[in-house]
């Protein structure tokens, strides 16, 4: 592969995901484990660390967008489209959070138990790189799920040009687009943040505060790097290039399509043209959580303890990547990644995720008790 614009963002990529998974394996941030912690021992601080990642990727791209830093008109996935694919947001969002419980963990946390020498999230993995190829790439998604589409709203033929939360208030209720989508973000950032650092015990725990924020950050590099002021050069080398590269476009940090594009390349290892954003992102996640766990003497192999708890992460891994591509995101990228850009079907994908992951634990512990 020759060094060159697209190279350079690649690596770019790598190196910030080796910094992300170290991170995450640091911490502890998983969005798995926020609902967890509030569903099964009223501890709130890991969902104030996931509310502060949004609201640092909401802000700064807010911040970013105005100032022209920034051009989201069209991005991979289409997260503003004014098709307002309700019902699969609705839907993937509970099948996803069902499959992240019963999987131990969202896509990027089974990436750094991957890199901490987890046997069981490497079958997780092979199971969602699977589903999510089956549902990108070959026509399982259209025959089983195709008719979703149906139900899809057309915002742009009732005057509304995105499905933005303030495009879709003014055409609603009335009132400036615009005025509203500058507005909101800050309003919306600005409440979570609130709400995060009223709790002291927040405040004062280093794990939480710096998970939530580098988690946050990452986000906002990731757009910075695919939409900032090199993408246009970025784009342009790619348009003019004699094979085409996979998904030069305005992007940030999601983890089930990326496993799918890792499978695809995986099978065709001398196309480097297949190697995206998302392949990047996720070797570089479970490079830097192997780091970590090496260096902090934390690295330990972990296998399954019966046939029910394989069969039980297959399933998890399974539900979370058709979840995954139905909702256009996993929990990070539509619980973060997505709502940044203020898209509806985000908002709808990140409470789905939550419902179902809540319902799963809480229809888990009911069949305990039963027991």
């Amino acid at each position: 592969m020759d060094f060159n614009i697209h190279t350079e963002t690649l690596a770019a990529v790598f190196a910030l995901s080796i910094a992300l998974g170290a991170l995450t394996a640091r911490t502890g941030f998983c969005t798995m484990g926020a609902v967890s912690d509030w569903i099964n021992i009223g501890d709130l601080g890991r969902m104030r660390s996931w509310m502060i990642a949004i609201a640092v990727a909401m802000a700064g791209l807010a911040g970013l967008e105005s100032s022209g830093v920034i051009d989201l008109a069209t991005t991979y996935p289409p997260y503003r489209t004014p098709q307002f694919a309700w019902l699969r947001h609705l839907v993937g969002g509970l099948l996803f959070g069902v499959g992240m419980t019963l999987a131990s963990g969202c896509g990027n946390k089974t990436l750094v138990r991957i890199g901490g020498g987890n046997l069981k999230s490497l079958l997780v993995l092979a199971f969602g790189a699977l589903f999510a190829y089956l549902m990108n790439y070959t026509g399982f998604n259209a025959s089983l799920f195709g008719w979703m589409n149906d139900y899809a709203i057309a915002l742009d033929s009732h005057g509304m040009a995105s499905q933005t939360l303030g495009t879709v208030i003014a055409g609603v209720a009335g009132g400036d687009a615009g005025t509203l989508d500058r507005a909101l973000p800050w309003v919306i950032a600005g409440t979570l943040a609130v709400w995060a650092f009223a709790s002291a015990e927040f405040r004062h725990n280093i794990d939480h505060l710096a998970g939530g924020i580098g988690f946050g950050l990452a986000v906002l590099c990731g757009w910075w790097l695919t939409a900032g002021p090199r993408a246009a050069a970025w784009k342009e080398w790619a348009d003019f290039s004699e094979v085409v590269p996979s998904r030069v476009e305005a992007q940030s940090y999601t983890f089930v399509s990326p496993m799918a594009d890792t499978a695809r390349y995986l099978a065709d290892p001398a196309n480097t043209s297949l190697i995206n954003f998302g392949v990047m992102a996720l070797a570089g996640v479970i490079v830097g959580a192997f780091i970590y766990s090496i260096a902090s003497g934390r690295f330990r192999i972990e296998v399954f303890n019966s046939k029910a708890d394989f069969v039980r992460h297959a399933i998890g891994g399974t539900l979370m990547a058709i979840g995954g591509v139905l909702a256009f995101g996993c929990s990070v990228g539509q619980g973060i990644t997505g709502v940044s850009t203020l898209a509806l079907g985000g908002f709808i994908a990140l409470a789905a995720i939550i419902a179902g992951s809540a319902l799963t634990m809480k229809a888990t512990l009911w069949w305990l008790m039963r027991d």
